[in-house]
């Protein structure tokens, strides 16, 4: 399996990175041991995280299992910051950079931080003074790099000139919500700054929140997880000619449709990896085939065109 390089930095993983919004929400510590094992057996390490899954639940779940299996040395921690943790705990503020940093890592025992994210714009504080303390951490040895999510292409063309005048650390990472349903966020202006800037991008969301596993199909399905409340949105006329895309290659392949909703989006120009949540061995095991499946010319057009 190849790996793919996080943007300018010296970390590279394979194309399938472990969601980590599951851990202590639909996935409780126990069974979380055995979904991440599986992961590492399929041969994975990047693992995202953030602080606010959970309130910390999710951090200090994945630190339980790399301090039960001491393998921090085969995991890549990909952690985020700035969503509210109380009142007045949240942003990307210096002084709440710092505080918060220490509460993760506690969190994850460990004592750096591979990739740290902004998980998403803080209006209310100047870029400058995050991407001064964010070099801060780095050379601290807290931080190896530092990524964003949710950020727009305008945010990341003043971000980078920051980085370039002052000389300090860059983003070298976009986290987007983006899949075969939901592309309006990523393509275009910020599909084309990442490609041209070489800033890796990890989208969340691969497999729309579940809707492209093909399980929900009408309004009766919605039942079937606690995610089935977000459905709606997905089922309408181009939710449905998605799928039924997906259900001609898959009768062709003999892939199922999440594995065809990965293979689609690792092949897009500037993915790194998609994220990615399972909470079974099997669920995880279908995530690992979609990685490795390459679609055709043929396949990879048809399912564009249908979620245009």
């Amino acid at each position: 399996m190849t790996q793919r390089r996080l943007g300018r930095t010296d970390i590279s993983f394979e194309p399938l990175v472990f969601g980590g919004n599951v851990l202590g929400w639909t996935l409780e510590e126990a069974d979380a041991f055995k979904v991440l094992d599986a992961f590492l057996d399929e041969g994975f390490s990047a693992i995202d995280t953030a602080d606010v899954y959970g309130k910390g639940k999710s951090e200090t779940i994945f630190g339980n299992w790399m301090k039960a299996r001491g393998n921090r040395h085969r995991v890549l921690v990909f952690t985020k910051l700035g969503s509210e943790m109380a009142p007045g705990e949240s942003g990307l503020s210096a002084k709440y950079m710092v505080a918060e940093v220490e509460q993760s890592l506690k969190r994850l025992q460990t004592d750096h931080i591979d990739l740290y994210q902004s998980h998403r714009p803080d209006a209310a504080t100047p870029q400058a003074e995050t991407l001064e303390a964010f070099e801060r951490l780095v050379k601290a040895g807290k931080v190896r790099a530092i990524g964003s999510s949710n950020f727009s292409a305008e945010q990341h063309e003043e971000a980078e000139k920051i980085s370039a005048s002052q000389h300090i650390v860059r983003y070298n990472s976009e986290q987007p919500e983006y899949n075969l349903y939901v592309r309006e966020r990523f393509e275009g202006a910020l599909q084309d700054f990442c490609v041209r800037h070489e800033v890796g991008v990890i989208p969340y969301f691969a497999l729309a929140a579940g809707f492209l596993t093909g399980k929900y199909r009408s309004e009766a399905d919605f039942g079937k997880s606690p995610r089935g409340a977000r459905m709606g949105k997905y089922l309408d006329a181009k939710g449905l000619k998605i799928l039924a895309a997906m259900d001609q290659i898959s009768a062709d392949s003999g892939a199922s449709l999440a594995e065809i909703a990965l293979a689609w989006l690792n092949a897009q120009p500037g993915v790194t990896a998609a994220i990615a949540s399972a909470t079974s061995v099997d669920q995880l095991k279908s995530l690992a085939k979609g990685v490795r499946l390459t679609l055709s010319t043929a396949q990879l057009s048809a399912l564009t065109q249908a979620g245009k």
